[in-house]
This record gives structure tokens, sequence and C-alpha cells, in this order.
């Protein structure tokens, strides 16, 4: 009888063993489940973690993949952009010279002719000049080896020096001299030593178009009612045709070279006038950039220092100038907060004289009006005081 009662004993002892143990067990796989959990939340958090990450980081973060598709295809159909703006260009001085060059000379006056055939070529020549050199001419590209330039960083893709106004292209994938941005229409990126040339380029290609939208307006008016006309006529031989009345006369119809002639102009009239509007859209908006002496990287860049600096209460949000002290009702001395500007503006106008390369009165004649291949201030590594500029401002709060 006691045996069987030490025995019994014996196999509960085991039996509340065995469960301590397994729940023991139990209680440390969860422990470690929870403490692999945790550390991998804390390093993904760790990995992912920015300060300075807001709704901007995220979406470049997102399309990140279509930058380096876009990056891509612009690097292989950057030939086709541009065989496709001459193709454009020659059809419409094609359709000029053989459609409406012989009108002009049949119908207008001598003046008018005359005001059409130089105003024409020369903007013609302007077009060719600067639209050759843009596609052409290199945009700079700062030194591979170390130099003496001061405030010069490090281009983490480049891991060379880069200076000031200098960024990284992905897809020349080479650093730029004050970078504005990749043009696919050039096949090349517009930066300092070309980006005159591409503003130009824009600029009386905008002209050009409108001249020819203005001046062919009355001749897309009467080719667009000829060809409404020519529909009309067609449709009706067909219901003759189809009605089989053979003793009626079939309308005229009008011949290949009359068909070819009015959707030439209408073609024409319609290309200037779109380009026009795109083009002019573009034009103006690199003006503004012009006028402030930003590029199109440094807008984005100067537009986000002056928000990180209003959030501290470095800058004022108003945008008047100068700086010093203000007083209160009880002529308390309150501080005025100092207006950011951009480094490198000196004023609206000296901005567009050292952009244009303007140091004289006669330079806007033989520099602007005409054809010239004349060098930008500056070398692109550092950026002095051009000699155009008579006096600079005081400086002010910039980065």
């Amino acid at each position: 009888m006691r045996s069987r009662q030490r025995m019994f004993a014996a196999v509960m002892r085991l039996l509340l063993k065995c469960l301590r143990l397994g729940r023991r067990r139990r209680f440390k796989l969860v422990r470690q489940v929870e403490q692999l959990w945790h550390y991998g939340h804390l390093c993904l958090r760790s990995l992912l973690y920015n300060s300075f990450t807001n709704g901007d980081v995220v979406l470049d973060s997102l399309f990140e993949p279509v930058y380096w598709l876009v990056d891509h295809v612009t690097r292989w159909f950057g030939v086709v952009f541009v065989a496709l703006v001459i193709g454009l260009t020659s059809s419409i001085v094609a359709i000029v010279y053989i459609c409406l060059l012989p009108l002009i000379l049949q119908t207008y006056t001598p003046a008018w002719i005359c005001w059409h055939l130089a105003y024409g070529h020369w903007n013609l020549i302007m077009i060719v000049f600067h639209y050759y050199m843009a596609i052409t001419t290199s945009p700079g590209h700062p030194p591979q080896t170390k130099n003496d330039l001061t405030g010069v960083s490090i281009c983490r893709k480049c891991i060379a020096p880069k200076p000031a106004r200098t960024h990284h292209c992905s897809i020349c994938n080479r650093c730029v001299l004050k970078m504005d941005h990749h043009c696919p229409w050039l096949n090349n990126c517009v930066g300092h030593y070309n980006h005159r040339y591409f503003f130009s380029f824009c600029l009386f290609m905008t002209m050009g178009c409108i001249y020819c939208s203005i001046s062919g307006w009355e001749m897309f008016r009467d080719a667009y009612a000829a060809i409404e006309r020519m529909k009309l006529l067609e449709k009706e031989r067909l219901q003759v045709a189809a009605n089989q009345t053979y003793y009626q006369t079939p309308p005229p119809t009008f011949s290949f070279r009359q068909r070819a002639f009015h959707k030439s102009v209408v073609y024409l009239w319609v290309l200037c006038s779109s380009v026009a509007l795109a083009l002019g859209a573009l034009t103006l908006w690199h003006a503004a950039l012009i006028t402030r002496g930003e590029t199109s990287i440094e807008r984005h860049i100067n537009r986000k220092e002056r928000q990180r600096l209003q959030k501290k209460g470095k800058v004022s949000t108003a945008h008047s100038m100068g700086a010093g002290w203000g007083r209160a009702k009880h002529d308390v001395p309150l501080p005025v907060l100092q207006v950011f500007r951009n480094p490198y503006s000196y004023g609206s106008w000296d901005n567009w004289k050292v952009f244009l390369g303007v140091d004289v009165p006669r330079h806007w004649l033989t520099r602007v009006l005409l054809p010239s291949p004349h060098l930008p201030h500056g070398t692109g590594l550092s950026w002095d005081l051009p000699p155009c500029v008579m006096e600079q401002r005081a400086p002010l709060l910039a980065i």
C-alpha cells in the first residue's frame, strides 16, 4: 500500500515538474519572440528615421522608380527629340518658302515685303544659331582633381570636388557647373556655358511662332474654310455617284496642289500656335528665374531654405528689404528680422546684364540682337562680382 502511494506521489511530482518545465519553455519562447519583434522594429525605425523627412521626401521616394526610368529613357531618346525639333522646324520653313512667300511677293506692298523678308530671315538665323550652339556647347564641368577653390563640397556620386552652384546630372552622369536642368530637346544639360544659348533659342523660337501665327491668321481662316468646302463637295460627289444620276454634272474637285496648300497652311498655324503657347510659358518661367538670379534647381533650394529659416524665426515673411530695429508702442526696441535673399542676385537689371554678357551699351546690339558666341562671366568655379555690376547691395541673410 505504501509502495503504491510512493509510486503515485513520484508520478505526480514528475508530471508537475514536466508541466512547470513546459510552462517555463513556453514563456521563454514568447519572450524571445517579443524581443526579436522589438529589435526588428527598432532596426527598421533607425533605418527609416530622418529628422528632415516631410511630404516632399516621401513623394520623391515613391517616384524614385519613375525618375530612374525617365533618366534612362531620356538618355536614349535625346537624339530622337533633337531630330524631331529639326524636322518640325524645317517643315515650317519649307512651307513658308514654298507656299507663303510667293503669295506674299504677289499680294503685299513693297514695304510689307521688306519687313517680312528682313524680320523672318533675322529670326530664322537667330533660332538656328542659338539652337546649334545650345546642343554643341558643353555646359561646363568641374575639374576632377583638387584645387584651391574655397567652399567646395564633395559630390556623393562623382566623389570629386563640387563648386558652388554645381549639381550632379543623373542623365549625363557627371556634375554640371551652374546646372539648370537636363533638356531632352537639346540632348544636353543646360549649364554655365550654354544657358544663354538655351534661353535665347526659346525666346526667338517663341517670337517666330507668334510671328507666323499672327501673320498667317487670315490665310489660316481661308484655308480652313476651303478645306470645309472640299469635304462638303466630296460628300456631294459621293452622293451623286451613289444615285447614278449621269445627267447631273458632278461638282468640281480641288486639285492635289490646292489641297496640299490649304492643309499646309492649317498645319503651320496649328503647330506654331501650340508651340508659341507651350514654349512661351517656359520662356516666361525662365525669364522670371533670370530676373531673380536663380536657376531651376536653386529656386527649389532657396524656397526650402526660406521656409526652414522662417520656421526658426530667423527671417521675415515680409518682402521688405533691410534690417534693423523697430519700436513698439512703449518705445521698446524690437528686432526686425532679416529678409532672405539669393546671394547670386545683383538686382533685376544687373542680373539680365550678367546673364546676357552686356558690359557696354553696344553689346545690346552685338551680343543680344545679333548672333554672338561670347562666353559668360566667370568660369563657373567661383562667383566674383562681374564688371558690369557697378555696386553691390548691402549683404542680407542668404545661403
